[in-house]
């Protein structure tokens, strides 16, 4: 039996990062996102920088008080919380096969104690801490620092209402086929399954409305930002709420899925009036992945000068190369938005019995998009 040591680059020294210190007023913390919280619920084959510190930049003198106040407080939790871990585990004695193992372990115990106290930057700086060690090449102290990241997740995932989780384990199934199963069994009532490695796990029971409808909030919340930090996140949540509606008992025409939507939006309208005046191809394929790949009509807004932004202004065009009706530049082409405005066409095409061949187009347009967004999802 080897004790077990602990690399340098574990050690406390190198574990605690120096933050950029700012001055700052009394500032309150900024809350964590409520999709840092949700769609990280269950566990990821790749972490996803859903609470990325990335907004910050790169010049620390540019940072936000408030967020560098709260990357301040939160790194001295992690600092904690790691030294506590390492002093756990001095005097651990195990094969290496097993020091994985003990590592989770003591992060579980380290971190259930400590969950409800953490600042709202607790996450942020492991972020921050991660990507400072996958720049200096350290595997090992990013490894480690994944661990505890994925066990505070998991822990308040347990805090989460059954729909909400149930979101962030879709976020996180790769195949359709298992989501829809997934969804089937959510619907029944949840339970204890096994799965494909035969070990046991526990699924929630939740209501399919409620995940749609949760999905639909996160994709609201994310695409009115003049950029998008993480399209393979949207793309994710535009697929588990379209697979949660078409699985309602209505489908596309439920009443459940009127969310209140009364005015199309108009970037979406003028590119869809172009997908339409096309024939359905390869062309029409490419024009409708750019956009969902944030090109062409779905490239972020960049903020510009007055100057600039009263030129383009001149050169606005509507539907069908007409004026802009708002007198202002639509905002861009959004995944979740264009898939909304589509169904709702398509609806009323349906409701008003002149289906055909536009309707064939739009069906067509709709399952094109979804093809799209789950290779870009996954």
């Amino acid at each position: 039996m080897a004790i077990l040591r602990l690399p340098p680059a574990l050690s406390p020294a190198c574990a605690v990062v120096s933050f950029p210190c700012r001055p700052s007023s009394q500032v309150l913390p900024r809350p964590p996102s409520r999709s840092t919280l949700i769609c990280l619920a269950a566990t990821p084959k790749v972490p996803l920088p859903i609470a990325s510190p990335a907004s910050l930049g790169d010049d620390p003198s540019k940072w936000d008080p408030a967020e560098c106040d709260a990357l301040l407080r939160g790194g001295e939790q992690v600092a904690s919380v790691l030294q506590e871990m390492l002093t756990l585990m001095e005097d651990m004695e195990m094969d290496g096969a097993f020091e994985p193992v003990a590592v989770e372990l003591v992060a579980q115990g380290v971190i259930g104690k400590r969950v409800d106290e953490m600042e709202s930057g607790f996450l942020m700086a492991l972020d921050y801490m991660i990507q400072l060690a996958q720049k200096d090449a350290d595997d090992e102290r990013k490894s480690l620092l994944e661990v505890i990241k994925q066990t505070v997740l998991d822990h308040l995932t347990k805090k989460c209402p059954p729909h909400v989780q149930v979101v962030g384990l879709l976020c996180q199934t790769e195949k359709k086929e298992s989501r829809h199963e997934l969804l089937r069994r959510v619907a029944a009532g949840g339970g204890v399954f096994k799965n494909d490695k035969g070990l046991k796990c526990q699924i929630p029971g939740a209501n399919l409305n409620d995940i749609a409808n949760q999905a639909d909030d996160l994709l609201e919340s994310m695409e009115s930002r003049d950029t998008i930090p993480d399209r393979k996140l949207l793309a994710r949540l535009v697929i588990v709420r379209e697979e949660a509606r078409n699985m309602m008992g209505g489908g596309l025409l439920d009443e459940r899925n009127d969310r209140g939507l009364t005015t199309l939006p108009e970037a979406e309208v003028n590119f869809l009036s172009k997908l339409v005046a096309l024939k359905p191809g390869k062309a029409l394929e490419r024009m409708i992945r750019d956009v969902m790949n944030g090109k062409a009509e779905g490239a972020d807004n960049i903020k510009q000068s007055s100057a600039d932004s009263h030129s383009e202004q001149e050169h606005l065009t509507g539907l069908s190369g007409r004026g802009s009706v708002s007198g202002r530049k639509p905002r861009p082409v959004r995944p979740g938005m264009f898939l909304e405005t589509v169904s709702k066409v398509l609806g009323g095409v349906y409701a008003s019995n002149t289906s055909g061949i536009t309707a064939q187009h739009l069906e067509w347009v709709h399952q094109t998009t979804l093809k799209i967004l789950q290779e870009l999802a996954f």
